[in-house]
């Protein structure tokens, strides 16, 4: 193979890598638990996952837990129909079922589920254990392990109120794309500790004005939580937050897009 041939295979095969990565929805439009209000879905359900893809957004967020026997489970409250999550078997879990008849999916087969598209992120918020920090970080490091077992790091950005296991995410992979969700440390601190971006509920950023511009400024990328009324859309879509989390996903990608032609 002469030099001219493999320049342009090389040529080539940048080409279609760079065209598969940007197959990803590029908009403001972050689901929360999934875009299940409009239809009355399971929060956090693989019809809630399914639904955000289907109305183009950029990520849905997803809520993880660690069971008794250490399997990460998908959903959003510490207990799945009143059963425990933490001190319960995952086929103790299975007992119960969402409302449109799923089981409480594992984070393994929500991942494997959401990589079947190329066009909406999947944003992992790994629950604080109640059993304590060291459980945290055993879930942190099952969160990675799984994450690189399933070669999902091209759809998964994390997200944590535990500011330890972030940083344990962190440490395990400097690579991953983890946000701070509590709010409660400055853009400087986030992108000293090695945080991809912020993801503070929108009052913190009201409180502390500067934020937004001191995070961008350092290459941080800035995401609100949570946003359900088109005015506080609008004041930040005004602000160009790279993401907006919200149970109105579709209110959402209407607002954008009139935001556009502004």
């Amino acid at each position: 193979m002469n030099l001219i041939t493999r320049t342009l295979l090389a040529v080539i095969c940048c080409t279609m890598s760079q065209t598969t990565f940007a197959q990803f929805v590029q908009n403001e439009a972050i689901a929360h638990r999934g875009a299940w209000k409009v239809d009355n879905l399971p929060q956090n359900s693989i019809a809630s996952l399914h639904r955000a893809i289907e109305l183009g957004c950029a990520g849905t967020e997803f809520d993880v837990h660690l069971t008794k026997d250490g399997v990460l489970v998908v959903n959003h409250d510490k207990d799945f129909y009143g059963l425990d999550i933490a001190t319960s078997t995952y086929a103790e879990l299975l007992a119960k079922k969402h409302p449109n008849g799923e089981s409480i999916p594992t984070a393994e087969a929500y991942l494997r589920e959401g990589m079947k598209q190329r066009k909406t992120k999947l944003i992992f918020e790994l629950k604080t254990s109640p059993l304590g920090l060291d459980r945290t970080l055993e879930a942190a490091d099952q969160s990675i392990e799984l994450v690189k077992k399933l070669h999902a790091g091209d759809w998964v950005e994390y997200i944590l109120f535990d500011y330890a296991g972030a940083k344990r995410i962190i440490e395990l992979d400097p690579q991953a794309k983890v946000y701070y969700l509590n709010g409660d440390v400055t853009p400087a601190q986030a992108k000293k500790d090695g945080f991809y971006g912020l993801d503070y509920h929108f009052d913190v950023y009201k409180k502390n004005p500067t934020w937004i511009q001191e995070a961008q400024h350092l290459g941080l990328v800035v995401n609100a939580w949570t946003v359900n009324t088109e005015e506080e859309m609008i004041r930040l879509l005004d602000q160009q937050v790279e993401y907006i989390t919200t149970d109105q996903p579709g209110l959402l990608l209407d607002v954008i897009q009139q935001h556009a032609k502004k």
